[in-house]
């Protein structure tokens, strides 16, 4: 259509969503959070390595259920993915938690990511996309990589305007995420074969809230458990930043590995119920976890 997405999307907006997360990562001010090494640790293993293999495990058990093939690819995808930047931040600052390390932590993943999540996404869901595995991350190199880079070299010389004039980087990713979006279903519905039932789509949004709740407890007890060396503080970055996963960096890496794949907007549903699932329910946990802060640093 006149959007020309195959342009737009793939390279412009892509490009430009990573050129933004480039020029807001302070990763200059995060010599200090590399002493956390366990933190960091810790958070990079539950993951990289639990999350997608405890959710393949017990997908291998929903594949024998009615439920739609792709949405359950789709929670595969979200357990692929690394955590976000903005949402995951809030809630630890509203809380009082470790907000430094959980900033070095999200900005290496933000690196990381860049080759971990599609190298994961192959691994776990195999080279289903039409593109080539060198065009992948080449694709990936210009449009993530480059311009992640670039940002963060621009930030070195703007770095006082930018402290000074506070851009909307959240609302600049947002309103470009929502067209990338907006395409990719477009290209979805179009196709008249397209099959989305209701009962999947409501078990699969059962299954997100179950999933992040049960991560969420998971993760809370490994951190607080009587041997733990882990701050109360820490504890509540580790939550946030171990269940968390970030749409601004999966819808775009999801278009790039799977390019022209007929059911990619289904793949792409559970992530997009994902990310509004994990704000709502830590903005309602976060008195919960402040006051038990509060407490445990008393």
């Amino acid at each position: 259509g006149p959007l020309k997405p195959e342009i737009t999307i793939t390279y412009i907006a892509v490009s430009a969503i990573f050129f933004n997360s480039g020029l807001s990562l302070k990763t200059e001010e995060l010599t200090s959070a590399l002493m956390h090494v366990k933190l960091h640790l810790f958070v990079q293993i539950f993951t990289l390595v639990f999350f997608p293999t405890a959710i393949w495990v017990f997908l291998q058990l929903l594949s024998i259920t009615p439920i739609n093939e792709w949405l359950l690819k789709g929670l595969q995808t979200v357990g692929c993915m690394p955590p976000p930047v903005s949402s995951a931040v809030i809630l630890t600052k509203a809380v009082g938690g470790n907000e430094v390390s959980f900033h070095f932590t999200v900005s290496v993943f933000s690196f990381q990511g860049i080759v971990i999540t599609p190298l994961l996404l192959l691994l776990f869901l195999g080279s289903s996309s039409s593109v080539p595995f060198t065009s992948i991350f080449s694709q990936l190199f210009m449009t993530v990589a480059v311009p992640l880079i670039t940002g963060q070299i621009v930030r070195r010389y703007i770095k006082d305007w930018l402290e000074r004039k506070k851009p909307p980087f959240g609302a600049i990713s947002s309103c470009v995420l929502l067209m990338i979006i907006y395409t990719t279903f477009c290209d979805t519905f179009a196709n008249p074969n397209i099959d989305l039932d209701k009962f999947s789509l409501i078990i699969i949004v059962f299954i997100i809230f179950s999933v992040q709740m049960s991560f969420m407890f998971l993760t809370f007890l490994f951190s607080t458990r009587n041997n733990s060396t882990f701050t109360p503080a820490d504890t509540v970055a580790i939550v946030f930043c171990s269940t968390h996963k970030s749409l601004t960096l999966g819808i775009p890496m999801l278009k790039i590995v799977f390019a022209g794949y007929e059911h990619l907007s289904l793949i792409s549903v559970p992530l997009l119920i994902y990310h509004p699932a994990q704000i709502l329910l830590g903005s309602l946990l976060v008195p919960t976890i402040k006051s038990w802060m509060v407490s445990r640093q008393k």
